[in-house]
């Protein structure tokens, strides 16, 4: 079925690890271990085969040492942290972001989230992803900028 949200732990990760390092300007470069840890440790690790899209999600309990998980751990008591969402190239306007957010928000309410983080680069700007995460009620609560000399806007949404 065309566009079906899968569990990536059910996915072959090689052409996610793909989709992910394509963008590592707007995230981060991962190796394949690190994205297997990342997955294992996710609350939310769902993505569309193959590869056109996927986001990981952390809740506030998890091992997870980036620094912008931490500003959010260090603020709030309870919340889901939206690590990344990528959509390749070929697969935007489709509303593929949109339908992983919405069926993660319903993964997190009913986990007894009310609080869902994520940052967005303010520099580099990200335009697109400042005007996806308006469109869908995140608010701007906080700016760092990072030792990789990156400046992120921090984010939250109330569900």
């Amino acid at each position: 079925m065309p566009n079906t949200i899968s569990d990536l732990s059910t996915l072959d990760l090689d052409p996610v690890l793909a989709l992910n390092n394509a963008h590592e300007k707007e995230t981060s470069r991962l190796e394949l271990g690190t994205l297997e840890s990342m997955i294992g440790g996710a609350f939310y690790a769902r993505g569309v085969a193959p590869a056109k899209a996927f986001l990981l999600c952390f809740e506030e309990t998890a091992a997870y040492t980036s620094p912008n998980f931490i500003w959010f751990k260090d603020r709030y008591p309870r919340f889901a942290y939206i690590d990344r969402i990528i959509t390749g190239k070929e697969a935007r306007g489709q509303g593929l972001a949109r339908a992983l957010y919405e069926d993660m928000f319903n993964h997190a309410r009913e986990r007894g989230h009310t609080v869902v983080a994520c940052e967005v680069n303010a520099d580099p700007p990200n335009p697109g992803s400042d005007a996806f995460h308006a469109k869908l009620g995140f608010e701007h609560v906080g700016t760092a900028t990072l030792a990789n000399g990156k400046t992120v806007r921090y984010l939250t949404k109330t569900l």
